[in-house]
C-alpha cells in the first residue's frame, strides 16, 4: 500500500471529516463511533441557505475526498519521490475497494475513464448475429446507447428502443419483449438498475433468468444505482457492469470501474498499453514487448490509469459508502422522496409508484408542465434539481434531510 503522510494532507477540513479521512485512508472501515449521522454534517461544504438535491448529476465531494485530492496533487509536486510501485499499489487499492462494492473480486474489475468507456468495451468484446436484437429502454441517457447503434449498423444486427410502458413496469415489458418468439430474437440486453429520468426500477435478477432462456448478455450500467442501493454481481449475474465515481459514489469526475465476468475477461481492450502486462509492476528498467496481459480484467484497463489524484478520491469516497453501507443509504433516503411523491401528487404531478421505483431519484410530471423552466426558477431559490425528459428529477443523498425536502417541496408549490 502506498504510505501517505497525514501531517502533510490539506488541514482546511472540519475535524470530524478529517479524523474520518484517517480511518478512510487506512481501510478502517468501522466508523460507528466517529461517523456522522445522515443529513447535514461537516463532512460537506453545503452552505445552510442551498437545498441540493442533484445527486443524480453531479454530487459534492465530502472533506475526506477532498484531501485525498489535494494531496495527491501535492504529491505530483515532488515526482522524485514516486517508485515504480506507486504506479500499481494505488490502482490496486482502489480495484479492490471498487470489488467489495458490488460483492466481486479485484481481479474482475478494470479501472476505465467513464460508462461510456466500460459500455464501449463490452460491445467490443460481445457478440451479436446479423438480425438479433440489441434492446435498450426508450429514454436512456444517450452516452450508453451510441454504441449499440453503431454496432447494429456494423454487424447486421438490430437496434431496438423498448417504449416506456404507461405502468412504470418495466421488468414486465423486457420480460415479455424476451417471450415474444413473433419478433427477431434478442442477444444483448444494455440496461440499468433504474430509468435515469424518474428513478422506475427494474428487477435485474428476473431479467437475467429470462435472457439466460433465450441466451442473450446482459450489460448493466450502474451510473445511477451503484453507491446509492445494494448491488451484487452474484445475484445478477451482468456479463459487464460499469460504474463511474462522480455521482453516488462521492469521487471525481473521469473515473469508473468496470466489471467483467470471469467468462468475459479474455477479451480485446480499446486500448494497448505497457501497464496492463506480465511484468510492468516488477521493479526493473527494461521495457520489453510483452503481449501477455496480467490476469483478469487488468487487460481493460485505460491507459494512464495510475491517477494520483482520481484514484485516492475514489478509494475514500467507496470507504466512506461501504462504512456506511448501501443498505442504510437506501433505506434512509427512501423515505425522502417517498415525501416528495405524496406530496407532489397533492400538486397534481404523478411519479413511479413506489413498489416500481428505486429509492434515491424520482421523476416528477403534469401535463403541461414545463420542467425546464420550473428548475430554473428554483434554481434562483437556490433549490437545485434537474428536467430530464419532461420531468423534474429530485435525487437527495445522504447530505440532506427532511427540512431539505420540505423546501424543496415549498418552492414546487410556488412554481407550479
Amino acid at each position: 500500500m502506498v504510505e501517505w503522510s497525514i501531517s502533510s494532507i490539506a488541514t482546511d477540513v472540519a475535524p470530524m471529516s478529517f479524523a474520518l479521512f484517517k480511518d478512510t485512508l487506512h481501510g478502517k472501515t468501522s466508523m460507528a463511533s466517529q461517523s456522522p449521522s445522515f443529513g447535514r454534517s461537516d463532512l460537506f461544504d453545503i452552505p445552510a441557505d442551498i437545498t441540493y438535491l442533484n445527486a443524480a448529476s453531479l454530487s459534492p465531494i465530502p472533506g475526506p475526498v477532498r484531501a485525498a485530492g489535494e494531496h495527491g496533487v501535492a504529491r505530483k509536486v515532488t515526482p522524485w519521490t514516486f517508485s515504480r510501485a506507486s504506479f500499481y499499489d494505488i490502482v490496486e487499492e482502489a480495484r479492490t475497494e471498487a470489488a467489495a462494492l458490488v460483492d466481486a473480486q479485484p481481479r474482475d474489475i478494470a479501472i476505465v475513464g467513464s460508462a461510456s468507456y466500460g459500455i464501449a468495451t463490452s460491445a467490443r468484446n460481445l457478440t451479436v448475429d446479423p438480425g438479433k436484437v440489441v434492446l435498450t429502454i426508450e429514454e436512456e441517457h444517450p452516452s450508453p446507447v451510441y454504441v449499440w447503434i453503431r454496432l447494429a449498423a456494423e454487424t447486421g444486427a438490430i437496434h431496438e428502443e423498448l417504449p416506456r410502458p404507461s405502468d412504470h413496469d418495466w421488468t414486465a415489458a423486457i420480460l415479455a419483449r424476451l417471450q415474444d418468439r413473433s419478433r427477431p430474437e434478442v442477444g444483448v440486453l444494455s440496461l440499468t438498475p433504474l430509468h435515469w429520468n424518474d428513478g422506475a426500477a427494474l428487477d435485474l435478477v428476473a431479467i437475467r433468468a429470462a435472457a439466460d432462456e433465450v441466451g442473450a448478455q446482459l450489460v448493466v450500467d450502474g451510473t445511477q444505482s451503484i453507491g446509492a442501493r445494494p448491488f451484487s454481481v452474484r445475484t445478477v449475474r451482468p456479463d459487464y457492469l460499469v460504474f463511474p465515481t462522480y455521482k453516488w459514489l462521492l469521487g471525481p469526475y473521469g473515473l469508473a470501474f468496470l466489471y467483467a465476468d470471469p467468462d468475459r475477461q479474455s477479451g480485446v481492450p480499446l486500448e494497448e498499453h505497457t501497464f496492463s502486462r506480465v511484468g510492468a509492476d516488477l521493479i526493473t528498467d527494461r521495457y520489453e514487448r510483452e503481449l501477455t496481459f496480467m490476469d483478469g480484467a487488468r487487460r481493460y484497463d485505460m491507459g494512464e490509469r495510475s491517477n494520483f489524484v482520481t484514484l485516492p478520491m475514489a478509494i475514500a469516497g467507496i470507504r466512506l459508502i461501504r462504512a456506511w453501507g448501501t443498505e442504510r443509504i437506501a433505506a434512509y433516503l427512501a423515505p425522502l422522496t417517498t415525501r416528495i411523491a405524496e406530496r407532489a401528487a397533492e400538486l397534481g404531478f404523478s411519479s413511479p409508484p413506489a413498489a416500481r421505483r428505486a429509492g434515491h431519484i424520482i421523476g416528477l410530471r403534469k401535463p403541461g408542465f414545463d420542467a425546464g423552466a420550473a428548475a430554473a426558477k428554483l434554481a434562483e431559490r437556490k433549490i437545485y434539481v434537474s428536467s430530464r425528459n419532461g420531468a423534474i428529477r429530485v435525487a437527495p443523498h445522504i447530505y440532506n434531510d427532511a427540512a431539505d425536502i420540505e423546501r424543496f417541496l415549498e418552492g414546487l408549490s410556488a412554481v407550479v
